[in-house]
């Protein structure tokens, strides 16, 4: 059976060269793209495929973003992470969005068929390198009864301050979540306090630490 795939990242270029990577199996098929978040969870409620291969860093929603909702929404599709970053936070975020396997952008002409297939099993895949020092981390950070790394912020505080970095007006930001422009305002300042900021270009810095826009 043809495993059918969405493939969502903002770079157009990136995306024609997964697809070419994928569309040389005979098991894959790309059945459509998505070029940020929001439209990733829109095409897949559209397309219903059975693989979704999601971008950390997009437009209006991240990768993980999307992958929290797509879990939420299509508990049966498979979620891969495709990246750029080999970093621990974010494959401990992957896993607990619901995403079978985090693999990075530099090595996908290797991995990336094998981590399609591996999650289309149930199974889940991390790029070999980083599983040794992943494991370790995680022990170490069990033995002191600390866990996952904790989140600073709520999913939907990471939403607000995703798009208020990308330059987004508390009307648009209402307007785009459906909710109200003092709600907007009420979770800028939760933000503020928080992460200790103080204002808008401070954010900005934080939301690009933090992997949710591209400096």
């Amino acid at each position: 059976m043809t495993v059918r795939i969405l493939l969502a990242d903002d770079h157009a270029l990136v995306r024609r060269g997964v697809r070419m990577i994928l569309d040389n199996e005979p098991d894959l098929e790309v059945i459509g793209e998505a070029g940020d978040g929001a439209e990733a969870i829109s095409k897949a409620r559209q397309d219903q495929p059975d693989l979704a291969i999601l971008d950390i860093a997009m437009p209006r929603l991240t990768g993980l973003q999307a992958a929290r909702e797509l879990s939420r929404l299509q508990p049966d599709l498979r979620i891969l992470i495709l990246t750029m970053y080999d970093n621990e936070q974010y494959f401990f975020e992957a896993l607990k969005a619901g995403a079978s396997g985090y693999v990075l952008k530099s090595v996908a002409d290797r991995d990336l068929v094998e981590a399609c297939r591996s999650a289309m099993r149930g199974e889940p895949f991390l790029y070999p390198g980083a599983v040794n020092s992943l494991i370790r981390n995680y022990l170490d950070r069990a033995r002191e009864g600390s866990g996952f790394p904790a989140k600073a912020i709520t999913d939907r505080e990471e939403e607000i301050l995703k798009l208020v970095a990308e330059g987004h007006s508390s009307k648009e930001i209402a307007d785009m979540l459906v909710i109200s422009v003092k709600t907007v305002e009420r979770h800028r300042a939760n933000l503020l306090q928080k992460l200790g900021l103080k204002d808008r270009l401070e954010l900005t810095r934080y939301a690009i630490r933090a992997g949710l826009i591209e400096p």
